[in-house]
């Protein structure tokens, strides 16, 4: 990844969503690994020993013990997965990937989304790795994902119009395009066999992904 954190150590937060195996969720040397709430679970049944587990344990059913966990209060103005960022950034992260944080409640799941947005606002980078799909945000600047010969790109315009929005290496191009957060204009694109590269120049794009390919950031 650009902007100087492209060997950034990872904080990896676990939810209790859904999960594929096939993600890359496995961590890496200097990565932070935080289980929140039931993604404790989820950790267990990885074989990975967690830095932090987080959360108010209502989906757990049970507080845990020990100095690396954190409770929240029931009723709080945040969701766990964003407590658990929190916590990351305040370690000196800046790269997070999330997993098992889709899945089952629909509103949790935007949150998720709304958090991507708000680590991009931050100058953060975020990935969310779903069942099958991946998703970030990017606000003025320039995402590159390697070329592949299928799967489904699809770019939304989050908060206000996301304005000079270019994808090029994809099955429909769009060369300054303006964007609108009430218009699903950018869904089902298509990967072709080329590099892609997605840029906004003013506001803020949620990008989904078919499968697990890691962007590249940049200015």
């Amino acid at each position: 990844m650009a902007n100087g954190k492209e060997n950034a150590p990872v904080c990896r937060i676990f939810g209790g969503g859904e999960f594929d195996p096939a993600s890359p969720f496995a961590p890496g040397p200097g990565d932070l690994v935080i289980a929140a709430d039931s993604g404790l679970n989820l950790v267990k049944r990885l074989g990975l020993t967690p830095d932090l587990i987080v959360g108010d344990f209502d989906s757990l059913g049970k507080v845990p013990t020990g100095e690396n966990v954190v409770t929240l209060p029931v009723e709080k103005d945040v969701t766990d997965a964003a407590a658990a960022i929190s916590l990351g950034r305040e370690r000196g992260y800046s790269r997070f990937a999330l997993f098992g944080c889709t899945g089952g409640r629909p509103d949790h799941t935007f949150a998720a989304y709304q958090t991507l947005s708000e680590l991009a606002a931050r100058g953060d980078v975020g990935l969310l790795f779903g069942d099958g799909f991946t998703v970030t945000a990017v606000k003025n600047g320039t995402l590159t994902f390697p070329a592949r010969e299928h799967g489904t790109l699809s770019v939304f315009a989050v908060g206000s119009d996301a304005r000079g929005v270019t994808l090029s290496g994809v099955f429909y191009p769009l060369s300054g395009a303006t964007l609108s957060p009430t218009f699903p204009l950018g869904v089902s694109n298509s990967f072709i066999g080329r590099p892609v590269t997605v840029k906004v120049t003013d506001g803020t794009l949620l990008v989904f992904a078919e499968g697990y390919p890691v962007p590249a950031f940049g200015e």
